[in-house]
């Protein structure tokens, strides 16, 4: 039993984390929480099924064609559900916006691809260290994306842009940065991450259109845990989130088991509102 916690848990736990990072790297830039990061990952298990098993592309290909796809469900994202909002007197109008995005996305999933769980491609035959792909491919993925992440943040002309919007949007763009043009391509990039949270995860969730809810869902509560914006807070809080998940999976099983995810989660922002590695705010006197 331990086993199957551990394992399971490991690899939803990365599946979430990424959710999580793909939330933040869209909210660094706008200031919007984009419902749409559920229904980015659950396109990444439905495209790599449809780009792998039905049109028969290699594994490869297929991967590179649904990070492609998603990252433009990521752009036109910002054009349709949050660039309209941004203008707008009530910007907390994005709850509705993306939401809409998103169910849409999902409903027209459903009516092309399929009402019922169809099965993800096992795109590795041979286990990697005796653990099975489904349950080493998301770790590895969310292992690749944060360390690239890194890379791109600390090492690159734009990902210190991306940091400078992040930090200061007005100041960023006095100094004469492209606040639109970062805005759309962490919206790209952010696609990506989601598409690869869902590709990754596909062997678990499978390639269901239904995955929206628990994506949107468990992917939050790991940025709300960790500290918005905060992608290794986001990563450690999503790893947690997986095998408590799972551990309380087996021990009460069903509806409980969600229960008891969120009755943790309310408990512990009650008692950290700022999220677990968030600074207290300063109060001013």
């Amino acid at each position: 039993m331990i086993e199957s916690i551990i394992s399971y848990g490991l690899a939803m736990g990365a599946a979430y984390a990424l959710i999580a990072v793909a939330y933040n790297v869209m909210f660094s830039t706008s200031r919007v929480f984009s419902f749409t990061a559920g229904a980015l990952g659950m396109l990444g298990g439905v495209c790599g099924a449809l780009f792998i098993d039905r049109l028969g592309l290699p594994g490869v290909v297929g991967l590179l064609a649904t990070l492609a796809f998603c990252a433009v469900v990521g752009v036109v994202t910002e054009f349709v559900a949050v660039r309209p909002v941004l203008r707008s007197l009530d910007q907390h109008l994005y709850v509705l916006s993306t939401l809409a995005l998103c169910l849409m996305i999902q409903q027209f999933t459903a009516i092309e691809w399929s009402t019922v769980p169809q099965p993800f491609p096992q795109l590795i035959p041979v286990d990697l260290l005796g653990i099975r792909e489904r349950f080493w491919m998301p770790v590895v993925a969310c292992v690749l994306v944060v360390g690239g992440l890194e890379l791109l943040y600390r090492h690159s002309m734009i990902g210190r842009a991306f940091l400078a919007i992040a930090e200061d949007n007005f100041a960023a763009r006095a100094l004469g940065l492209p606040e639109r043009g970062l805005r759309v391509a962490s919206y790209a990039l952010a696609g990506a991450i989601g598409g690869l949270a869902g590709f990754a995860s596909g062997g678990i969730m499978l390639a269901f259109f239904a995955n929206v809810s628990p994506f949107n869902f468990y992917g939050f509560i790991p940025v709300a845990l960790g500290s918005i914006g905060n992608n290794r807070g986001a990563i450690v809080a999503g790893i947690a989130l997986g095998l408590f998940q799972q551990a309380a999976n087996f021990l009460v099983g069903g509806v409980f088991s969600s229960v008891a995810v969120f009755s943790v989660f309310i408990v512990a922002l009650l008692i950290v509102p700022q999220g677990l590695f968030g600074a207290p705010p300063a109060r001013r006197v």
